[in-house]
């Protein structure tokens, strides 16, 4: 099928939003984007797998990388998309409205609508964000068409209230061990509890206080959480396992090493294995391109607390902000819904800055 890309971008957000696009399940919603684009004169499109590049090759002396993803977490009733009344404004509900097909939907119409404009432009529509890393299709593509990603600047519509989000903390995930002796829990002063034993890595993470760490002018807020336990034998026996899951969040000032450190400081005394992790990427808010970028839309640059793939192209070398209507907050909800006037005042704001 083909998206109509003349419709206004909230038409269009209801429309891909109604392409269910579950991680994993992209394909449709790839066949019809690329389906779309395709016959649009004025740009090169190329296909990686369901990651679909389309670009204007005017011979500009910038240009600009602007992405978003295609894929949602799972639908829980919450599509076909309806619109509803918020406190008086009107918004778009259903999965994907927020996280992130409103921001996709901008970036089509401008890109089926910007025949001339004043910088080239790479759009990227990929898949599989929401999932493992490895799957990503942001990566895959970095991973074997790097030449794609040449750009001066980049931009990730990823939802921020349509407000420009610098750069994006790390994240690390880790697994703290406790261990003691299995006995029959009848007799239980025959062994060792580990379930007992993770007390004191609860209360450091109970007594742990974030902190609020200043980046090129943006203030990112750190955090530390237990986010899983596991431990646990039988009804009737004592552990002798039991492991603590734990999240960090980092400001981009830190390495991945630097976060490390810090988490061995802070369970220093008990096993910790590092399972996952993702730098961060800085603001990049001094480029030239950047500053224009946000003086043109008129924000107020804010940090990105979460991380997003606008690490990707921090890794490359290129400053990247996200961009997107949609409440941050709202991403992954039940009751995920974007108001409709973000939708547009995003759509304005790129229109104005690539015009």
């Amino acid at each position: 099928m083909q998206l109509d890309l003349t419709a206004s971008s909230v038409d269009l957000t209801r429309a891909i939003c109604d392409i269910p696009s579950v991680s994993g399940s992209e394909t449709a919603l790839a066949d019809a984007i690329e389906e779309s684009v395709s016959p649009l004169e004025h740009l090169e499109v190329i296909r990686h797998g369901n990651t679909i590049v389309a670009r204007t090759n005017l011979g500009r002396a910038q240009r600009v990388a602007i992405a978003g993803h295609i894929d949602t977490v799972p639908i829980n009733d919450n599509v076909p998309t309806r619109f509803i009344d918020v406190d008086g404004e009107p918004n778009l509900w259903g999965r994907g409205t927020v996280d992130m097909k409103a921001g996709v939907a901008v970036q089509l119409k401008l890109a089926a609508e910007l025949i001339d404009p004043a910088i080239d432009i790479t759009w990227m529509w990929y898949d599989n964000e929401e999932v493992a890393a490895s799957l990503n299709g942001l990566k895959l593509l970095a991973d074997e068409h790097p030449e794609l990603f040449a750009a001066d600047f980049a931009i990730l519509g990823e939802p921020s209230n349509g407000e420009v989000e610098g750069g994006c903390n790390g994240t690390m995930r880790a697994l703290v061990r406790t261990y003691g002796v299995r006995a029959h829990s009848a007799r239980a002063w025959v062994g060792e509890n580990a379930i007992h034993a993770a007390a004191p890595v609860l209360a450091r993470l109970s007594e742990y206080r974030a902190k609020e760490v200043a980046v090129e002018g943006l203030v990112y807020r750190e955090s530390l959480s237990a986010v899983r336990i596991d431990g646990g034998v039988a009804g009737n026996v004592v552990p002798d396992l039991c492991e603590i899951e734990v999240n960090y969040r980092f400001a981009p000032s830190k390495s991945a090493a630097d976060a490390e450190a810090h988490l061995r400081k802070v369970f220093e005394g008990f096993e910790l294995e590092i399972t996952d992790f993702a730098e961060g990427a800085r603001p990049g808010l001094d480029a030239p391109m950047a500053q224009q970028f946000v003086s043109a839309v008129g924000a107020q640059p804010r940090p990105k607390y979460g991380w997003t793939d606008v690490a990707r192209f921090s890794a490359l070398g290129i400053p990247a902000v996200n961009y997107g209507p949609g409440d941050p907050l709202l991403a992954h909800h039940d009751e995920e819904r974007v108001p409709l006037d973000q939708i547009d005042a995003v759509e304005q704001g790129l229109r104005a800055w690539l015009t």
